[in-house]
Parts: C-alpha cells; structure tokens; sequence
C-alpha cells in the first residue's frame, strides 16, 4: 500500500505487516558480505539477488519493503574501499526496491530507506571499533547525505534502525526528520544480567528507557522495539509505550552477529515467532516484521494477522 493508505490502516487500528531481514537474506543465499562495509556493497554486483529477496517478501505478504540501505553510509563505505561509490551503492539500492514493488504487480506496496548509526566494527565480533568511532561532525554529514539520497530516490518512508547510542542518535534522528518524510524509530535492545531491559550498547549499561526518551525531541510517525530478541521485545514495548502514544512497531531478530557474517544459530521457527508476534498485536503492537536472520517464511507466517487487525 502506499504510504497514505497505510497511515490510514494503522489510524483505524490495523495492522501492517514489515519485511524481514535482507543483510542476513542475501548472506543466506550465497552473497559474500564485505569484511567492512557488511551487506552494503552487495546492492551493486548483486542486484538480482536483491530484488528477488524483496519480490519473496511482497510475496509473503509483506506490506514495506527496506531498501539495502542500512550499511552504506558513508562512514561504512570509506573504510571498506567504496568512499566514492555512496551515491551507486545506495541510489541502486533503492531502485532495486522500487523495481521489485513493480515487477511484483502490488502496486501499493510502500518501499522504506533504511537509515542506521552503523559505524566500523572490530572483525568477528558485533561491538564498534571504538579506534575508529567517528566524530559529531562527520555523523551529522553522513546521515544528512543519507536521508537526502532516500528522499530523492522516492522512499515514501525513512525507518531509522538500530537506535541504541545516546551519542549518535541526535545526528540520525535530526537528519531523518528534516526531509519531510515519515520517519519510524526501530530501537534496539538487550537483557543485562539482572534481567533489566537495556539499550543494546555493548560498552555499557544504559537503561533502555533512558534511550527512548529521544522520541520527546523528535516527531516521528510510529516508533517500536527491532534487531532485539522475541523474549525481550515485549518488555521493551511496555517501557516505550510510557514515553510514546503513537503507533507501535515489534521486528525482532534471531542468532548473531560476528562481523561481517551473521550466526544462523537457533533461530527462532516461524510458528514461534507467530506466537510472540501475536502477544504483542495483542499488547497494542500495529506494526509488524523482521530483522536480522528472520526470513520471507517468517513474514508469511505472521501475514494472516492482518486479519485479526481488521476484526
């Protein structure tokens, strides 16, 4: 649907259903992921791959479809080699999206840019390389160029993913928001050892609720809980919803990450998934999907809860 008609779904209590992971997608059907850049480069030597990924989704019912954005700004690329190659990695990237939208005769399908605060990370782990964090300046560009591109490409929606670092999300949320495009706010989560639900930080203990109270500076369209386990997302939904009164989104993930590849480990089954998902419909969560190591089979398995929305 467009973005107008899903406004309206989600305005009448509806539900809308996201894709899932497409990194972790394209790695699961034989795309080499950059020892750097991860999933990014691949939208330029793998663009087949690409579209029939996101056609796979449209397909199982998803609603939006993500370009392969998440791992291409700049302050990705140039330490993968691709400094000047920003502009073709991305705008394929989202032109690959909207082709599939096409090919697949759904015209209504709405295509989102993906815009991160992915910065380098340390080999074979899932935390930054702290050596080489960049500095306020240098976000503020990368993410500002970044919201540019996807509105200029026609992304009819800019989900800011991954939120989770007090220090970098001002510069991601000031640039998605100045475009004039709906924004989405996807923050990330993790469980401490006391069982306390915390931002997904790794270099320490940040409250999760101290994260979300972001969302009081900036005015964005829904807001919700992704890239964090099935098991802690609902109670991270039950801190956000104290802070945020819109809409509310649930894409979790399932394994992990060891840069550059992710660990298909235990994933979560789409019947189990089906079950968590539908506690959190029933919680007031109108908005739902997958992220990493979540696959088309787990959309098709939650897709009938549209369904249940409209009841």
């Amino acid at each position: 649907m467009s973005y107008k008609n899903l406004e309206r779904r989600l305005a009448d209590g509806g539900i809308v259903i996201l894709d899932g992971g497409t990194g972790t997608e394209l790695q699961r059907r034989g795309v080499p992921m950059d020892p750097e850049a991860w999933c990014g480069p691949a939208s330029l030597e793998h663009f087949g791959e690409l579209e029939a990924i996101h056609r796979d989704y449209i397909a199982a019912g998803a609603d939006i479809i993500t370009a392969n954005t998440f791992a291409s700004s700049r302050l990705m690329l140039a330490h993968a080699g691709y400094a000047d190659r920003f502009e073709d990695i991305n705008r394929t990237a989202v032109r690959v999206a909207h082709r599939a939208r096409e090919a697949s005769g759904y015209a209504g399908i709405t295509v989102a840019g993906s815009l991160s605060h992915m910065v380098p990370m340390a080999g074979g782990t899932a935390r930054s390389d702290l050596a080489r964090a960049p500095g306020e300046a240098e976000m503020v560009e990368a993410f500002g160029d970044m919201a540019a591109l996807l509105e200029e490409e026609g992304c009819e929606l800019i989900l800011l993913e991954m939120m989770y670092h007090p220090d970098r999300m001002p510069a991601a949320f000031t640039a998605a928001v100045a475009v004039g495009r709906p924004v989405w706010a996807g923050f990330s989560a993790r469980r401490g050892k006391d069982g306390q639900v915390l931002s997904f930080t790794a270099e320490k203990d940040i409250p999760f609720e101290e994260v979300v109270q972001v969302l009081a500076d900036f005015d964005v369209a829904a807001a919700g809980v992704m890239h964090t386990p099935s098991d802690v997302t609902g109670d991270a939904i039950t801190i956000l919803r104290d802070v945020f009164d819109g809409p509310l989104t649930a894409y979790p993930d399932s394994g992990y990450f060891k840069m550059p590849n992710w660990q298909f480990e235990k994933v979560i089954s789409p019947s189990e998934f089906l079950k968590f998902a539908t506690e959190w419909v029933a919680d007031g969560v109108q908005v739902l999907g997958g992220c990493c190591g979540l696959s088309p089979e787990h959309i098709a398995a939650i897709a009938p809860l549209k369904e249940r929305g409209r009841a």
